[in-house]
């Protein structure tokens, strides 16, 4: 047995000596797959690694990447983990104002960006920061240098660094720091998220106990990997031995589904959303029989539970079911999907129990960045599974309910702190080392964690991705014809707004435009007046990142005043009350698309 994994690089002598595979790491490039071996993994990891070392840099130096998935994210993140560089992994989907303070307050000095498209963006952000010394992509991209530079380097300079690196590899200690990640702040300033060594390995490891999966199972990973979320689950496959398969472009997810036929997959509730609509559009096209029946099995799905028996009568059903409808489904997924890890938002039960009747097992888990970032999940291995909860808390971690049922917990995977932000720290981690999730929830049978609310403002799309509303409506109120807005859409596919317009201005707008009304009734539903706002929302969107944009607004005949009750004393949006007042609008917003 090889020496235990404390460090996220102990897993490339682990991989090595006990699973080597030709196919570790896959991905695609011009339409075709193309597949790294576990010794050229660790090769390339090593090279990667000398030759940051011959760029100068140091331990405690910050790197950042910003890319797609694909398998040399992992040298990069290995190169940096074995010389004791701080990765700083950042979406490529954020505004140019995100990231350049991310990368100032990082002190990040050396950047790799993965195409053409993010080189463009990132740039001329990086040519203002004077301490990044360093440009490099991970594809072919003109005018820039290639990273295989690096690689290179390694490798040119092997004699003289080797055992060098030998004896730095040795110096790095659980408790180093490995990363920090940054994530949404309420006041839309992204927070640094640190996270030691110990803080992802005691995460992955004990994640990885919940399946019997392994050598002889291959993966895909689409969920971005700069997420800890993903990043931890690639940490997980690695070290059971699995060959990963890298998707950078989710337009090809079902095509490499089908390609690749994967055991076990990560994903977040809007894409099992669409695998689930895909099911009943299926459905739809049959007519007669067929398609009788195939809502007849649809319908058997309502009676799944795990670890459930059924009795002889509709164990005959499933039976039958699962030959003509079921046996498709799993088709549709490449044919031998055991598992799918599900998280970043609630997942509907319904899609949970049609997935498991398939024999696709959904593991609905929790956590944040801050905690490394599985907290709880739904465990196969242990039985313990319970669909609309997020299964049984996580090995090493201790969980309570504070009296106004926040979620507090203890636990190796708290993080070190917000980098630089003592006081934000001193916040979520009380004295007696309790983290403050955040989030509202219960325990079900005593064991079964159920998330029920958010505390705070900040929500999550059903894709994962966080929302930090005042940030966003800071910005829309700069426009002078939005007097308040209040931004909506959790765990829906996209955000929305709620507009109170400046009716003074506004009918002075329309005086001047010849456009006559009666009231303000009458005024939000002229479609001149609702295109002027959306055009002013789309200047707005413009400075957003993609998942923050607002998708559709609704205007509102009322202003928003302390007197009629949607604005505190302080002239804070009460947004329940305004989510109350209204609801209809609401679910107009969100019924297109909704059966």
């Amino acid at each position: 047995m090889a020496n235990p994994v404390t460090r996220t690089f102990d897993i490339l002598e682990r991989y090595l000596n006990e699973f080597p595979r030709k196919d570790a790491l896959g991905g695609k490039r011009n339409g075709g797959w193309y597949t790294f071996s576990t010794e050229e993994y660790v090769e390339k990891s090593h090279q990667f690694a000398m030759g940051l070392m011959a760029l100068g840099l140091k331990k405690g130096d910050k790197v950042a990447t910003v890319t797609t998935n694909r398998p040399e994210w992992n040298f990069a993140d290995m190169g940096l983990a074995m010389t004791g560089v701080v990765h700083v992994p950042i979406y490529p989907t954020i505004g140019e104002d995100e990231y350049k303070y991310i990368l100032h307050h990082a002190e990040v000095k050396l950047l790799i960006i993965g195409d053409q498209k993010l080189y463009e963006k990132i740039q001329p952000v990086a040519k203002m920061l004077t301490q990044i010394e360093h440009v490099y992509t991970f594809e072919p991209v003109e005018g820039a240098k290639p990273y295989e530079e690096i690689l290179e380097l390694g490798k040119s300079n092997k004699s003289k660094l080797k055992s060098q690196l030998e004896e730095i590899k040795k110096t790095i200690q659980p408790e180093d720091l490995a990363t920090i990640i940054y994530t949404s702040g309420t006041t839309g300033i992204p927070k640094g998220v640190m996270l030691s060594q110990n803080n992802l390995v005691s995460n992955f490891v004990a994640h990885s106990k919940m399946h019997h999966l392994g050598k002889d199972h291959h993966v895909i990973s689409f969920l971005p990997l700069c997420h800890v979320y993903e990043r931890s689950v690639n940490y997980h496959f690695q070290y059971k031995g699995m060959g990963i398969y890298y998707v950078g472009n989710l337009s090809q997810i079902v095509s490499a589904i089908k390609e690749i036929k994967p055991h076990m997959f990560n994903s977040v509730p809007r894409l099992l959303e669409k695998v689930y609509d895909g099911f009943v559009t299926k459905g739809k096209e049959l007519t007669g029989i067929k398609k009788s029946l195939y809502f007849w099995a649809m319908d058997l799905t309502r009676h799944f539970e795990y670890n459930k028996k059924y009795g002889p009568l509709l164990s005959l059903k499933i039976k039958i079911a699962d030959k003509l409808i079921y046996s498709k489904w799993r088709a549709a997924l490449g044919g031998n999907i055991v598992y799918v890890v599900s998280g970043g938002a609630s997942l509907q039960p319904r899609i949970a129990r049609v997935l498991g009747m398939a024999r696709m097992l959904n593991l609905e888990g929790y956590g944040l960045t801050e905690t490394s970032p599985v907290i709880a999940v739904n465990n196969p291995a242990s039985g313990e599974m319970k669909i609309g909860t997020v299964g049984a808390v996580l090995e090493g971690f201790e969980v309570k309910i504070a009296e106004d049922g926040e979620i507090l917990c203890k636990g190796p995977g708290v993080m070190k702190g917000y980098y630089k932000e003592q006081d934000l720290t001193d916040e979520v981690i009380d004295k007696d080392g309790w983290f403050h999730t955040g989030d509202i929830g219960v325990f079900e049978d005593g064991k079964y964690l159920k998330i029920t609310d958010r505390k705070k403002e900040i929500f999550k799309l059903s894709g994962g991705k966080y929302i930090a509303p005042q940030m966003i409506e800071n910005k829309l109120k700069v426009s002078e014809l939005i007097e308040q807005v209040m931004v909506i859409g959790a765990n829906e596919k996209f955000a929305s707004a709620l507009i109170s317009p400046n009716f003074p201005l506004l009918h002075d707008w329309c005086a001047e435009h010849k456009i006559h009304f009666e009231n303000n009734m009458e005024l939000i539903r002229i479609p001149e007046v609702i295109e002027k706002i959306q055009k002013e929302v789309q200047i707005i969107n413009k400075t957003l990142g993609s998942h923050e944009q607002i998708s559709r607004i609704r205007l509102v005949c009322d202003e928003w005043t302390p007197a009629t009750g949607e604005l505190s004393p302080t002239l804070k949006l009460r947004r329940s009350i305004v989510a109350a007042k209204y609801q209809l609008l609401i679910d107009d917003i969100y019924s297109a698309g909704k059966s």
